[in-house]
């Protein structure tokens, strides 16, 4: 690496900010952004302090007592807004996107495309937050239910979807009538500060509250606000499983309610009758895409003995295939690892399946360590595994596919639940009753289960979100609108008389 490809990239991203509209930093401060790319420094900003934080939840509380009022498909108007100027500026947020979170430019651009997604979802969902009538048994009665803006949201995401699982709560988060403050991942403040200030020009130009999102970079001192204050209404927190376990109970101390994405150990049954060329196209981009780092990647691959051997050959022949490097070359498949804590979390997981009786059948190795010695790329790697070991049942933030095999469906499914998280889920097969028993009660366990496609990949339109230690959240599609409502069952009598319900008399 070179000082004029520091410098490239540098530039770089100082021209998308200033594109979406930032003001070009004045490079002191002490939140230092690096880029996984080479591992230099990017631009050093301004950290919130706990005062700044603790007057945007303020100034957001206030903007909510106007926000709230104004008509639903009227706030609507100002996430259209947004998707159009995401649709604009979508080159310029996945520069960002890929400077900070180490992401091939194709998948940087479909993170973004994710943003414009789920505004055109919110926007329709502006004009149907639908509540029910339901029969009353006393005459002259009418019974329904209604939704009502719950208040401040307080979202707090992770490096590895640095832009994508924000909207998903912002943009619904705004249609119902909630404001926003945003607490983005340290390692990602550019493209935060990239998607404020485009949300920032929706609200000024669609006349809305200016105040309705609030953007503080910092570290947990800050997050602690959000999680503390009541004021916040719900706390939406995507992150690892030990965070969920302290932000859980501290909200649900003061009757706050929370939205958490947790950790995922995601795995795929293939069966005797599957499409092998099929299968290797799914589990081959579900376990390696983002360099292992989605929250739905494949991290267990359970298959039955009969195709073992001649899948994994051929996910061996295609691993060697993998293109490894600075991703910013449209040749490349596999970027970096965010930093050394994730490069060392990598090598120690293979280690430990090794000593558990594990065999690495391809890939484990750094690569690039001599021209970038502060850049993390590593090999995706593939182990098989005589049974599911503690290292199996834990989750590493990283390319590693551990192999094991089955005899019978039971015995498979048995297998892939038997772990604490409960996330993303696939089977590959062509025998309908397989498929159908996956689907059911009685087969997967998680909150997403598919059928010949891999585990990563979700589309907007459904809820995102899992079960057990992934912590039972649900964003984006469906009916996850409703989590940031509040819901009032309300009894009309137009019958002039009072009669009580049950039959009860008094009086």
């Amino acid at each position: 690496m070179t000082v004029s490809t520091i410098t490239q990239l540098q530039d770089r991203v100082l021209a998308a900010l200033e594109a979406c509209g930032v003001p070009t930093p004045d490079g002191s401060g002490e939140l230092l952004t690096r880029s996984p790319l080479t591992g230099e420094a990017l631009v050093p900003l301004t950290r919130t302090t706990l005062a700044e934080a603790e007057d945007a939840v303020a100034r957001a509380h206030e903007a909510f007592l106007e926000w709230r009022d104004v008509p639903a498909p009227e706030r609507g108007r100002v996430v259209k807004r947004w998707g159009e100027l995401l649709t604009e500026h979508k080159r310029d947020l996945a520069i960002l996107v890929q400077a900070e979170a180490g992401k091939s430019m194709s998948e940087a651009e479909g993170e973004v495309q994710e943003m414009i997604d789920i505004c055109d979802f919110a926007v329709g969902q502006s004009r149907m937050l639908y509540g029910k009538t339901m029969p009353s048994e006393r005459p002259g009665h009418r019974l329904m239910e209604t939704w009502h803006p719950l208040g401040v949201v307080g979202v707090i995401s992770a490096f590895n979807f640095p832009v994508a699982v924000y909207s998903w709560n912002t943009a619904l988060a705004l249609v119902c009538g909630d404001t926003v403050v945003w607490k983005p991942s340290e390692m990602c403040a550019l493209s935060a500060l990239g998607a404020h200030q485009l949300l920032a020009r929706a609200v000024a130009e669609s006349g809305a509250p200016e105040d309705i999102h609030q953007l503080v970079l910092a570290g947990r001192d800050v997050g602690a606000i959000l999680v503390e204050d009541p004021r916040v209404a719900l706390v939406s927190a995507t992150g690892s499983t030990r965070m969920g376990r302290e932000i859980g109970p501290q909200v649900a101390q003061r009757f706050g309610r929370c939205l958490l994405e947790l950790g995922g150990n995601n795995a795929a049954i293939v069966t005797p009758s599957a499409d092998l060329d099929l299968a290797l196209r799914g589990i081959v981009f579900a376990a390696a895409g983002t360099a292992g780092q989605r929250c739905t990647t494949m991290r267990r691959l359970i298959v039955h003995e009969s195709v073992v051997d001649t899948l994994t050959e051929r996910l061996v022949a295609a691993y060697r295939t993998l293109t490894i490097g600075d991703p910013r070359d449209e040749s490349v498949l596999v970027g970096p690892l965010i930093n050394e804590g994730s490069y060392r979390a990598m090598v120690d997981a293979i280690e430990a399946a090794v000593a558990q009786g594990g065999e690495v059948l391809v890939g484990g190795n750094r690569v690039l360590a001599a021209e970038m010695p502060d850049a993390y790329y590593m090999e995706p790697t593939i182990i098989r595994m005589p049974t599911q070991s503690e290292v199996v049942r834990e989750e590493t933030f990283a390319p590693i596919l551990y192999v094991m095999t089955y005899s019978d469906l039971d015995e498979a499914i048995t297998l892939h639940n038997d772990v604490p998280q409960g996330l993303s889920s696939a089977i590959f097969t062509t025998d309908q009753a397989e498929a159908e028993i996956f689907l059911s009660g009685a087969g997967s366990d998680c909150g997403i289960a598919n059928v010949n496609i891999g585990t990563s990949g979700a589309e907007i339109g459904g809820a995102f979100g899992g079960e057990k230690e992934t912590g039972g959240g649900r964003e984006s599609g469906s009916d996850s609108w409703q989590t940031y409502m509040r819901r009032a069952t309300n009894t009309i009598n137009y019958s002039g008389q009072l009669p009580l319900a049950q039959g009860v008399k008094f009086l």
